[in-house]
């Protein structure tokens, strides 16, 4: 019977948030266009009128034309094919480089923020070091050693992005561990893992669950940058880093090259970020700025 309370208010509080977070307008359309950019992408090989690697030279550098809705690159093939395999490789990165970061991040910040003491340094300094370079110098180096492949540069984005998930997590941790339920917990016999785990990490979810939002923009700027630099995905799979790169030299001729991946990113880093926006007044209304 105790437990009927706590589900009511359990589902009273995910309604309220529910609610906080469709009063946000520019969050809710960051959410829509998220949508319906992973929608596009996961349907992409069913609903792209072409084959993203087909050439075409009987339409070189055309325009936007009823067959080709945004024109035709160098090669002849189709603009908006091209884009939407894209998305699978720019979202694809930038979800699968984020969990890495967010696991590796989430772990190293538990048990600085718990355990402390010298791990707390060593971890600390490491943090530190990461984070002394700029994240994209940070992010190219580390592709260029590693070589340009798309794993490559999903784990040189993990970890540039580790440190950030750290320090959250580690922050969250040092204010929880002294509450009065973390106290409870270890007198009533819980271990060091189980309170992180059981007690804790669900307590600070709302944080991590922010900055992921905010870090796959991130990523998928920074995947799109290493393209552009050719240290991502190689030819002939589309990317929008890629299609920027090779636009570079039809901007006078073809301005549709750089326009089509161009919007795309723009709008795809928008939105993570109004969606992250959204999310962190509706987890944490008390730190939203009035």
């Amino acid at each position: 019977m105790t437990a009927v309370p706590v589900v009511r208010a359990a589902r009273r509080e995910r309604s309220k948030t529910f609610r906080r977070f469709t009063a946000n307008r520019l969050g809710v359309i960051g959410l829509v266009v998220v949508l319906a950019l992973t929608v596009m992408a996961l349907l992409a090989p069913y609903v792209a009128p072409f084959d993203p690697a087909k050439q075409d030279f009987s339409a070189l550098l055309q325009p936007a034309s009823s067959a080709h809705w945004l024109g035709t690159d160098e090669l002849g093939r189709d603009t908006l094919t091209r884009v939407m395999y894209g998305a699978r490789i720019s979202l694809s990165a930038g979800l699968v480089s984020v969990a890495l970061a967010l696991l590796v991040g989430t772990f190293l910040g538990l048990v600085s923020g718990f355990v402390g003491g010298w791990l707390d340094e060593l971890i600390g300094r490491f943090i530190d070091a990461l984070l002394a370079f700029p994240f994209l110098i940070l992010a190219i180096t580390l592709a260029a050693i590693l070589g340009p492949s798309l794993q490559n540069t999903m784990l040189a984005i993990a970890i540039v992005t580790t440190p950030a998930f750290a320090r959250v997590t580690r922050a969250q941790v040092l204010a929880q561990r002294e509450l009065e339920y973390v106290q409870a917990a270890g007198a009533l016999g819980a271990g060091s893992a189980r309170t992180l785990l059981r007690h804790i990490l669900p307590n600070i979810s709302a944080a991590l669950i922010v900055q992921t939002s905010l870090a796959i923009a991130e990523a998928v700027l920074a995947e799109s940058t290493l393209s552009f630099l050719g240290l991502g995905v190689q030819p002939p799979t589309p990317s929008w880093g890629s299609m920027l790169n090779t636009a570079r030299g039809y901007l006078q001729t073809a301005p549709w090259l750089a326009l089509a991946p161009g919007v795309i990113i723009f709008a795809t880093v928008l939105a993570f970020n109004l969606l992250g926006d959204g999310l962190r007044d509706a987890l944490d209304p008390r730190g939203k700025t009035k």
